[in-house]
Formats: C-alpha cells, sequence, structure tokens
C-alpha cells in the first residue's frame, strides 16, 4: 500500500481547467501561457546554437555565458551584483528554482510563512521537506500586505519567508514600503525570504518592480528566483534562475543537481544573447500594459468588476453581480454555458474564503480576447 506524501493535493488546477477548456471548445483565458508566438529571432538563435553543436549537457549551475548575462543585468536593474561563478543556478524553470530552494532551506519542524492567494507549488513543497506552511491571507480588492498580520505569525520555527511580486493571482505589486516592512521583520529572526519574481518586467501605469535585490539587508539572505517563459512569451521552454549569496547558493545547487542537473544549453545561449541585446526587457511593460487596457475596453458594460492590476498578465474579475455561486462551480459554467476558462480563486487558498472572484489570462492575441470579451459580455 503506496502511502501519499501529498494526499491533499490533486492534479494542478491549471492542468485541470486548461483540459476542460479543449473538451468544451472554450477560449482557453485560465492557464498563464501565450497564444501567440515568440520572436523569430529566438528561434533562429536556438536553433544556431544547436547547429554550432551545443546539444549535450550544459554546466550544472548553468551556460556561463548566461550567467555573465544575468549577473550584469541584475547589477544594471536592481544595483547588486551576484557572481556569475557561485551566486546564480540555471534551473528548469521557476517551479523548479522554488522546489530546489525551499528544499535546500526547509527542515522538517520548520515553518514557512506563505502570502496568499498563493502559487500553488509553494505548500506542497514546503509539506514535502517537513515544513509547515504558515498562511498570512491578502484580502480584496487590492490584496496589499498587511505586515501586522505577517508579524504575528512569524516565530522562532520561521525558516523561510516566501514572497512574490508581481503576485500571481492578483496583480499586486510591492512597493518601497512593503521592503521596510520585510526588512524590519526579518530583524529579529533567523528567517531567509525566497523571492518569486517571474513577472518582474510586467508593472504597470509606471510603476517599477521592486526587487529584492535592491535592498542589501534582504538580499543578503534571500533568494530571488525568475525566468524567462513569461518575459519572452515561451512558456514551454522551462528555464529559470535563482540568485542569491555564495553560501545560499551552494545549497540550492546541491538540491539542483539532483532534480534535472542541467537544461537545455542551446535555449540557455539564446537567452544570453537577448539578455545581453535588451536587459531592461523595455517592450514586455507596454505589451502586456496594453493587453489589460484592451481586455478591460472590450469587456465593459459586462456585469464583472474587475480589481486593480498593477502587474503580471493576469486580471482579477469579481462576478458578485451575477452569481452567489462558489467559485469553482461558477467557473465550471463558464466553460460549459459559455465557452470561456478562467482560473477560480480558491486553489490559491487555504482555509479562507476566496469570495466571487475569478481570474483571467490576458496574455492572448487581441482576436482571442475580442471573442472572450463577446461571451463574457453575455453572461
Amino acid at each position: 500500500m503506496i502511502q501519499s506524501k501529498l494526499p491533499t493535493t490533486g492534479v494542478s488546477i491549471f492542468s485541470v481547467m486548461s483540459r476542460l477548456a479543449d473538451e468544451h471548445g472554450a477560449i482557453n483565458l485560465s492557464q498563464g501561457f501565450p497564444d501567440f508566438e515568440c520572436a523569430p529571432e529566438l528561434v533562429a538563435a536556438v536553433a544556431a546554437s544547436m547547429r554550432e553543436g551545443h546539444n549535450q549537457y550544459a554546466p550544472m549551475l548553468g551556460v556561463r555565458v548566461l550567467r555573465e548575462a544575468l549577473s550584469d543585468k541584475i547589477e544594471r536593474l536592481y544595483g547588486r551584483r551576484y557572481d556569475p561563478e557561485s551566486e546564480i543556478t540555471v534551473t528548469c524553470g521557476a517551479t523548479e528554482g522554488l522546489f530546489s530552494t525551499l528544499t535546500a532551506l526547509v527542515h522538517p519542524g520548520d515553518e514557512v510563512v506563505l502570502l496568499q492567494p498563493a502559487y500553488d507549488a509553494y505548500g506542497p513543497v514546503v509539506q514535502l521537506s517537513g515544513g509547515t506552511p504558515v498562511f498570512v491571507t491578502l484580502r480584496g480588492p487590492d490584496y496589499r500586505v498587511d505586515w501586522d498580520d505577517v508579524r504575528r505569525v512569524v516565530t522562532a520555527r520561521t525558516r523561510v519567508i516566501v514572497v512574490n511580486t508581481p503576485h500571481n493571482p492578483t496583480g499586486m505589486v510591492f512597493d518601497r514600503d512593503d521592503l521596510r516592512e520585510l526588512g524590519g521583520i526579518l530583524e529579529r529572526t533567523d528567517a531567509v525570504v525566497v523571492s518569486d519574481e517571474v513577472y518582474e518586467h510586467m508593472v504597470f501605469d509606471g510603476r517599477t518592480h521592486e526587487s529584492i535585490a535592491m535592498y542589501p539587508d534582504i538580499a543578503d539572505r534571500a533568494v530571488v528566483i525568475s525566468s524567462f517563459g513569461k518575459t519572452y512569451h515561451t512558456t514551454g521552454w522551462k528555464i529559470g534562475y535563482c540568485a542569491a549569496p555564495r553560501a545560499i547558493s551552494a545549497e540550492v545547487a546541491r538540491v539542483h543537481q539532483f532534480v534535472t542537473y542541467a537544461v537545455n544549453g542551446a535555449i540557455q545561449r539564446a537567452y544570453a544573447e537577448f539578455v545581453r541585446r535588451d536587459p531592461t526587457a523595455g517592450g514586455v511593460a507596454p505589451f502586456y500594459q496594453a493587453k489589460r487596457d484592451l481586455f478591460l475596453r472590450l469587456i465593459e458594460g459586462s456585469r464583472f468588476r474587475p480589481l486593480p492590476c498593477r502587474g503580471t498578465y493576469f486580471q482579477m474579475l469579481d462576478y458578485s453581480a451575477i452569481s452567489d455561486e462558489q467559485d469553482s462551480d461558477f467557473v465550471l459554467r463558464l466553460i460549459t454555458d459559455h465557452g470561456v476558462a478562467a482560473i477560480p480563486l480558491s486553489p490559491f487558498l487555504h482555509g479562507a474564503d476566496p469570495g466571487p472572484v475569478l481570474r483571467f489570462c490576458f496574455a492572448k492575441r487581441d482576436e482571442t480576447l475580442r471573442q472572450a470579451a463577446e461571451r463574457l459580455l453575455e453572461v
């Protein structure tokens, strides 16, 4: 008889909703991937790297030219220099980076503070390492962090505090005050921060991304995790990275080497070329802000109420004017009766009421958004 290590964890909601979208022929605004292609030059760069013979194992920590490009980029954008030789680990997507990092840091009996709604990978990884997730719930409509709530749950057993900015699924973005509050909490703990920053280049309305790397007192005991899939519209290529001080980075690498060992070297080299060419990824934020604004204009006159979206490529919509159904029921009816797939908020929460809110991905072609909006106007 097999005893499950994750007995309460089922198949990811993202897989479930994409499968249902396919089954019902629904427009898929659920799982966070674009329905348009990446830059042809990026594909050409990967092909060129393959033709040049970069088809065997890459170095375990990542291809040197990519680690150097990332080191330069992070220093330019956020002011901190990570040693490309010992402080950057290239991983199989940000999720593997999170898995390797939390597995390296969390021991049985440790507590890990998670700000929920939270990406659904955080909690299970903590549990697999014998740790205890401790949840702080962010409240709508703006989902700002109440740092007094965080202070109340931090104890001598707190090993890690996980933060995510820009925040999936809510679109909330940390500001300087948030980072000052976090720094103050850390002063009385031995905790390490794990900062999920995969949407770092998707911050809207004149705001800037406040990376943990910008704050030395936090960065000295933090792992900053990001990836390339969101920035370059290549979510299926699954390459991310962890940046951390040498001692922490060494522990992350110890785990990483036994999870994937190394990731696709040809793609790493192509990404390095693009990071070198445009380290700020300056076109990404206006591109997705235009997508957000278009989607919001298209659903004007519907009974959905948009919540603030300051970053990411997700828009939260309140459906309380339409139905008092639970989000898991309403989202299924939206697929079967109206042909639009979204993500309910409840899978991002533990023991908290999600409210009448769904998450919609606007990383889609304009025509896809128009078709989806036409259907949402009829709900």
